[in-house]
């Protein structure tokens, strides 16, 4: 099944925001190999658009994202039987779930329901997590003679929410229910499900708030720390990011705001 131009809505606002909204109601908002592309193009622009600071992501409907979606065909929409277009949908699905989490922006998932396989993927590159009462969390693919290893999700799960429960998770493809995702640290809130963009919007405008110099590479400390070798080189880089944000307009104009009592107005100098 082709995508279609509505399968995605997008919306631009002037305040630096943006909302993508998955829009397949119907099939939970699984992925044909023609969406992902569409997805992987949207996020490229998002990437290359220095006005937009915060990209919500959301689904339409019951459902965040189901997933492959199985009545499409191909993953990567190619013709075949073999172990060449399996690897191309592979890597088109895993780049899409790269690509979110090598935007610049703040990237929060607004989980409005059940989310599986590379939709689960597309959360855990998110930097912030919401989940309405109602969403669950599924590594569908042990269950059909797959790894549970895909999208990065073998990469993001244990950052989360430890190894020791990423492998359980993974091992046995059990879903996980809202109360308990936010109980692990799977996401940072669990809202009512009438409430989620006003949440999810809330918390946007929270980070939109800080300096842009300061959300962009406080982010960009966050996940490259992840990875830090020793205390030592977090530290340096922490150093190397704080000594540069001293030096900005921002900062003297937050110190200046501080000094008469009143909300600082940021430039992004």
């Amino acid at each position: 099944m082709s995508h279609q131009p509505d399968d995605l809505l997008f919306e631009r606002r002037d305040d630096g925001l943006a909302i993508l909204t998955l829009n397949r109601p119907s099939k939970l908002n699984a992925l044909s190999g023609d969406t992902v592309r569409a997805l992987c193009a949207r996020f490229d622009e998002v990437a290359a658009d220095p006005t937009l600071r915060v990209l919500i992501i959301t689904g339409a409907g019951r459902g965040f994202c189901a997933g492959w979606d199985l009545t499409s065909g191909s993953a990567s929409g190619g013709q075949g039987d073999d172990v060449t277009t399996y690897m191309a949908g592979q890597e088109l699905f895993a780049g899409m779930v790269k690509r979110v989490r090598a935007l610049d922006k703040v990237v929060i998932a607004a989980i409005n329901g059940v989310t599986v396989g590379a939709g689960l993927a597309m959360t855990l590159a998110s930097d912030i997590r919401l989940a309405v009462r109602s969403a669950s969390f599924h590594i569908g693919a042990i269950r059909i003679g797959l790894t549970a290893g895909e999208c990065g999700i073998s990469y993001h799960l244990p950052r989360l929410v430890g190894a020791a429960r990423a492998f359980e998770l993974m091992l046995t493809g059990r879903p996980v229910q809202a109360d308990e995702a936010g109980q692990i640290g799977l996401v940072a809130r669990v809202v009512d499900d009438a409430t989620l963009m006003d949440e999810a919007l809330a918390m946007a405008q929270a980070v939109l708030r800080n300096s842009p110099y300061a959300t962009r590479h406080t982010k960009q400390l966050m996940w490259t720390n992840l990875e830090a070798p020793s205390l030592d080189a977090a530290i340096e880089l922490e150093n190397r990011a704080q000594v540069l944000a001293l030096c900005t307009q921002d900062f003297k104009e937050a110190a200046k705001a501080f000094a008469e009592k009143r909300p600082p107005v940021f430039t992004g100098k």
